[in-house]
């Protein structure tokens, strides 16, 4: 019984509209596993049970009378506890939200229930989903499945892991620096970024709760065992917020190709302004070695044609503002203080200062920059169809939760690298507002995942997602973490 754990949610959707297995007993299946294997990694911080329960016996009892809900009928999932459910506590790890008990799912959980799941559970992230590890005052740490000295990743990692131990059939989560990718990365999973805008962002913390505004850069995407899931939650999610679903409507292009070998590939896997660790990097090229012979051409020489240090320059410009929206004002002065005595360049905290507090005008040059960097990736997309791309420079990182993060270090090649080079990958693709799909592609020779992220042009989310799908029969997709 333990491995239907770990079917992809098309899988165990399948298996519920056969009547192969009850939403009700699956759901007391993961329910089990989160009591046996959650005191471990600590993955899933809050549980709604019992009225899981209850929507498990309403979709068991519909099914009798052959109604299905919708493709993801009776599926127990679990959402990143960022966005917002209906009476389930919502908290983004942050101790003022303790108790913050929303009265209305955001709309991308409302169409997950729409489409059938049944939600019993929220998963954890760093405090305001800020870091690329997932602890925070409220739930702790969470641990990576495959070596729990490591973190999962973040800010999804809560998802991540949960779905790398076979406790979850799906989940829901966010990303804004690589928060989806990342995770998806550390722990062997599949997860997806879709082009900004299409999914609805409302109800996401930060910002605020009942934050109306849509936020730059930012997406909720989903996570999965499988491409195959990614592509159906992306039809079950993506579509216009409520006031503009009176006059726009959304229809994603299918995929470029309808066969492997028809891939037009460009492979972009290591930048001196980013160095890749060896380990990752040799999976990354083993992975691009396996495409050959399964007669796709890969060119490796082919690049957007920028700078990868410019690009992440011009987002930081585009993230800081985002970020420190919601800081107090004696924060926020603080900043304006130390930009006014420090050059711009003068390192991260010069750099935070700086771009936390820039001008409007200077905004609106950071966007035309990134207007001027999305044309060059328009032209790579003419030439290519998809572009293959490490998200971090490592594998799943130890735990680290000094102080400052801005004194932390990631060792790549042995030698010590800045922590936030993590977002660098993950920027280069955000900032462009592009879709992107994370793949498991193997491990690095201390047993640890390596993803592939696959970089789609805007609004083409099929043809990443697809790529992800039939690389799989090439090189295999999700493996279980021993122990689980």
């Amino acid at each position: 019984m333990s491995e239907i754990a770990f079917h992809p949610a098309t899988r165990l959707a399948a298996a519920i509209r056969d009547r192969k297995i009850g939403s009700r007993e699956l759901l007391e299946h993961y329910l089990q596993r989160v009591e046996r294997f959650n005191p471990k990694i600590n993955a899933i911080v809050t549980l709604d049970a019992e009225r899981a329960r209850q929507r498990a016996d309403a979709a068991d009892a519909a099914l009798a009378r052959g109604e299905v809900w919708g493709p993801l009928h009776g599926v127990p999932i679990t959402i990143k506890d960022s966005i917002e459910t209906a009476g389930v506590r919502t908290t983004s790890g942050a101790e003022i939200y303790t108790e913050h008990v929303p009265a209305q799912d955001a709309p991308a959980v409302s169409r997950l229930r729409a489409a059938g799941v049944v939600i019993f559970g929220k998963t954890n992230l760093p405090t305001l989903a800020m870091d690329v590890q997932s602890y925070n005052p409220l739930f702790g740490t969470t641990n990576n499945p495959w070596d729990t000295t490591r973190a999962p990743g973040g800010s999804s990692g809560g998802a991540a892991a949960a779905l790398a131990a076979g406790l979850t059939g799906l989940e829901l989560g966010s990303d804004i620096g690589g928060s989806i990718r990342n995770p998806a990365h550390y722990c062997g999973v599949y997860g997806h970024k879709p082009t900004h805008g299409i999914v609805p962002l409302r109800g996401h913390i930060p910002g605020p709760p009942g934050t109306l505004s849509d936020t730059d850069v930012g997406v909720l995407g989903p996570l999965a065992r499988s491409a195959e899931d990614l592509g159906l939650s992306l039809d079950v999610l993506a579509g216009p917020d409520t006031e503009r679903a009176v006059a726009w409507r959304l229809q994603l292009p299918p995929p470029r190709r309808t066969s492997l070998r028809e891939y037009r590939v460009a492979a972009w896997l290591d930048d001196p302004a980013c160095r890749v660790d060896q380990t990752v990097h040799d999976r990354l090229a083993g992975a691009v070695a396996e495409l050959r012979p399964a007669g796709v051409t890969v060119d490796e020489a082919a690049r957007p044609g920028f700078a990868l240090a410019d690009v992440h320059r011009d987002f930081l410009r585009l993230l800081y503002p985002v970020t420190t929206a919601g800081l107090p004002d004696e924060q926020f002065e603080q900043l304006v203080a130390l930009a006014n005595g420090l050059p711009d360049d003068d390192g991260p905290l010069a750099r935070l200062a700086h771009f936390s507090t820039l001008r409007h005008r200077h905004w609106l040059q950071a966007n035309e920059a990134r207007a001027r960097y999305r044309a060059q990736w328009a032209e790579l997309f003419k030439r290519y169809d998809v572009l293959l791309c490490p998200i971090t420079p490592t594998a799943a990182i130890p735990h680290d939760q000094s102080a400052d993060p801005g004194a932390r270090v990631i060792e790549v090649n042995g030698q010590q690298r800045p922590y936030w080079d993590q977002i660098i990958w993950a920027g280069v693709v955000g900032m462009a507002l592009l879709p992107a799909t994370i793949a498991p592609v193997g491990r690095t020779p201390a047993g640890l995942p390596v993803g592939v992220q696959i970089v789609g042009p805007y609004l083409e989310d099929r043809t990443p997602i697809d790529f992800a799908r039939r690389l799989a029969e090439v090189i295999g997709g999700f493996d279980q973490p021993p122990g689980y």
